[in-house]
Parts: structure tokens; sequence; C-alpha cells
């Protein structure tokens, strides 16, 4: 009896607790996260779909008069017939090879593709792809209202994919222009477009990656919204209903949408409108070196710790970069006060530097940095990189063996002309070694071991009879018309 006096007592304890709020036996967990709601595009879409356009463009053909085949003086109606039903072939119907044609004939207008755009000022200036329009002879944009209008190409830039179209109209809706820097992956965005001609599509999803490269001067933004053939050009908006990117292009195995699709940050493709706007063409800043990847392991090896920076695989000579003073291997880390964080970030910081400017860059070089200033050529201006392939590998006179298990000769002046350096030894032979392990070749030429230039075999063996055989060292090998990195561990 007493017990269960007790445990009554216990009981309404509890429940007291409960009720007041000073105990809760289970927490939910949409309790601990605040929900986010699904946004209904419905009102977005009716105020921004106006300044959404559909392009199409045509080519002048030549129709010619093919030359007997099939069954001729049949109508078409029957020539289909006979094609579908029995396999034969009809001159002139779908699925059937091209017949050798007679000249003549007058040019007619085809349709080439289509593609989506929308209006970025209330008189006529309308942006899309340049791949929507290259090579087309005629151009229409097609406005919501219905009414089609010929479109004049003010410009257009392969590089970015960026291309500016005029038309003969006023007052015209348009779509305001976000700030693709303030982009968050995981937002919701959405694309507006004629995906297979048809007008006016709508597709949602999220942000799925931000500076994907995928090209020389674009660090695209990736979603998730679908996006196919046609929807090329069209905007991406954000649910301020600002447009942050041009659709541009998707990963696909099939030619369809398969889950991945890139757009063109607003911000860039506003800077290559501008210009396109006013001159017709982009102008872009060059300083002549080719880039290759910083790795890890280089990274480690040059001593920088993390990857960063643009490692120089070669210089041009005579251009901007060789000027200037920077080096086959050196790693630029950043150009006019602008940080590199990759090597992909170089050619668009350069691109937007204006051409004749001068422009101060901070190099890492043999454990230190360094400041160098150059003056930025014009990228239209086509220079040739100098450099040849290497010849067969030389006789191995003169050659020796070390810790690497590798033999090397004295470099010739022929080749260090060949090579465009004043300095190196050239690997004659490998063994089953560090070197060899690494990845070297015979025929290469090792210009400098960790931060000491090697300019003959006798300072060769000095410097690797020195190293710390239990820590990897970067070797900067001489390949062709490339510098290379490669880390080497000396007890490997």
């Amino acid at each position: 009896m007493q017990t269960v006096k007790i445990m009554k007592k216990y009981l309404l304890t509890i429940f007291a607790m409960l009720s007041f709020g000073h105990l809760s036996l289970v927490t939910p967990l949409y309790a601990q996260t605040p929900r986010v709601a699904i946004p209904d595009f419905a009102d977005l879409v009716e105020k921004v779909s106006p300044a959404v356009v559909n392009i199409r463009t045509t080519e002048k053909v030549v129709i010619q008069q093919a030359q007997s085949g099939g069954i001729p003086g049949l109508p078409d109606d029957q020539a289909e017939f006979f094609r579908r039903f029995f396999g034969v072939p009809i001159p002139g119907m779908p699925g059937t090879p091209k017949q050798p044609q007679r000249p003549g004939g007058a040019p007619q207008e085809e349709d080439r593709g289509v593609g989506s755009g929308f209006i970025i000022d209330s008189n006529g200036y309308v942006l899309t792809n340049a791949h929507v329009v290259e090579g087309a002879d005629t151009i229409y944009v097609t406005l919501t209202d219905k009414r089609e209008l010929k479109a004049k190409l003010l410009g257009a830039d392969k590089r970015t994919d960026v291309a500016l179209l005029k038309i003969e109209a006023k007052d015209l809706p348009k779509l305001p222009l976000g700030d693709s820097s303030k982009l968050r992956v995981g937002e919701w965005v959405l694309a507006i477009g004629s995906p297979f001609g048809l007008e006016n599509t709508v597709t949602a999803g999220i942000v799925s990656a931000k500076s994907r490269d995928t090209g020389d001067y674009l660090p695209f933004i990736q979603t998730d919204v679908a996006v196919n053939p046609g929807n090329s050009g069209g905007p991406l908006i954000n649910t301020a209903g600002q447009v942050i990117g041009i659709n541009s292009q998707i990963f696909s195995r099939s030619g369809g949408y398969m889950g991945i699709s890139f757009a063109i940050p607003i911000d860039e493709a506003m800077r290559v409108a501008d210009q396109l706007r006013s001159s017709g063409k982009l102008v872009r800043g060059r300083i002549g070196v080719a880039l290759g990847e910083m790795t890890k392991e280089v990274s480690e090896s040059l001593g920088l710790g993390k990857p960063r920076g643009a490692y120089v695989r070669n210089v041009e000579p005579g251009g901007p970069a060789a000027i200037g003073g920077i080096e086959s291997g050196d790693v630029i880390l950043n150009f006019n006060g602008r940080d590199i964080p990759k090597s992909t970030d170089l050619p668009r910081i350069v691109g937007e530097t204006k051409p004749g400017s001068h422009a101060t860059v901070q190099i890492w070089r043999k454990g230190a940095t360094k400041e160098l200033t150059l003056t930025v050529a014009d990228a239209e201006v086509s220079e040739k990189v100098a450099g040849k392939k290497s010849d067969a590998p030389s006789a191995a006179s003169g050659t020796t063996s070390n810790a690497f298990a590798a033999g090397v000769t004295e470099l010739s002046d022929a080749k260090k002309k060949e090579l465009n350096t004043r300095i190196g030894v050239e690997v004659t032979g490998l063994s089953d070694g560090p070197l060899a392990r690494a990845g070297v070749r015979i025929g290469d030429v090792i210009v400098r071991i960790g931060d000491v230039d090697v300019s003959s075999v006798k300072q060769y063996e000095s410097v690797v009879k020195g190293l710390d055989q239990n820590r990897a060292v970067p070797v900067f090998i001489r390949r062709a018309d490339s510098t290379l990195v490669i880390p080497v561990k000396p007890k490997s």
C-alpha cells in the first residue's frame, strides 16, 4: 500500500513538471532545425517571363537539284509510304542518304538552330550564348507577345560564350541583374528558356557548386536545374527575380540533361557584354605563360604548404612574363594585388587587365617570395610559344651514377638553345631508382634540385649527395617546351 502511494506521488510530480515545461521527454528533430519551405515560383515566373526571349537562327543554303534515284514522279505521301514500309530510298525524304547534286538553284533560308536569351535593356539589348548564334546568317528574336524581330549581332566572344544582340524595339520588359559573387551553394534558382524549341519553359533547382573550372576564363555556377538543348542563353534567376547567370552547358553522356548544368556568372557575362556593346569585341590581357596544376605533393616539396598559386610550366620567349623576369618553375601567388588560389584563376585575372598597363606580380622561387613588374600585352596578338621536341638522348659520354640512380651528362650549347635554358644536365640513363619511379625520363634535363640551379654534372653530384634521404625534394625537369616539378624522395 505504501509503495502504491509513493508511485502515485512520483507520477504526479512528473506530470506537473511536464505541464509547466520543466521537463521534455522527447525533443523532436524539427524543433532543433528551422524548417525551410520550398518557394512558390508562380509569382516570380509571371514577373520575369516577359523579358525572356526565344532565339531562332537561319542560314542561307543553295538547294541543288538531285540526280535521278529512288522512285521519281511519286507524290510526297506515296513516297513516304514506300520509304517507311519497304525501305525504298526517296530523294529529299528524311532518313534518305544524300544524292549527288547538280549545280544551280537559288539560295534559300533554312532554320539552323534555336536557343534562348533575355532582355537586359528596355531599348532592345539581348544577352545570349555565343554558340547559339555562331555561324548564323540571320537571327530572329521572338518575344512573349509573339512578335518576331530580326536581331543584329553586336559582338560575340567564344571563350566566355557570351553574345550581345540588338533588336529595334523600345520600352521592353528587362530583367534586373543580381550579384553572382554573393550566390550561396544550396540556394534555390530557376531557369527559363526554350528547351527543344518549347518556348517559356521553367525548371527549378538549387546551386550545387560555385567556381567550377571548365574553361580558361570562366568559373561556372553548377546547378541541378534541368537544362536541355534550346535552354542555352536563357537566364538563371534567384528567388529575388534577379539574373545571376546565363545557362550555357550541361554534363551529359547522352546529349540530354543528366542532373548537372552550368551557368556563366552574370558578373563575368556583363563585363564581356559591356565591351561588346562599346567596341564589338573583347580585349584581354596576356603575359605569355603556360600553366600546370599545383598538386599537394608539388606544393609541399616547394615549401608552400597547402596548394596555392599558379605553377608556371613554360614561359614564352620574348613575352611579357619573360621580359618581366618570370621563369619556368616559378609559382605566381599574387597578380596586381589579387591572390591566385589556383592555376585556373590566373588567366581570368590577367584577361581582365587592360593591355599596356603595368602589373605587380608576386612569385615563389627557391623557398622565398619575390616581386616583379611586367607590362601586360594584348591577347589578340598571336605569338607562338618557342619550344621544340627534344632530340634523341645523347651518348652517355661523361655520364655518372648517384643516389638518384640516374646517369647524367653535360648539356651542349645546342641543347641549351633548343630548350631555352642556360643551365641543366641531361638524363642519359635510368635504373630502378627514385628518379625513374617519380616519372623522370631519359632525355629530360634537370635544371634545378630544391633551391639550387644545376649547371654541371659535378654540381649535380654534389647536390644529390647532400640531400636528406628521408625528405622529398622538388626536382625541376625541362621536357620539350615545358618545365615540370617532380617531388623525389632519395630513399624510395
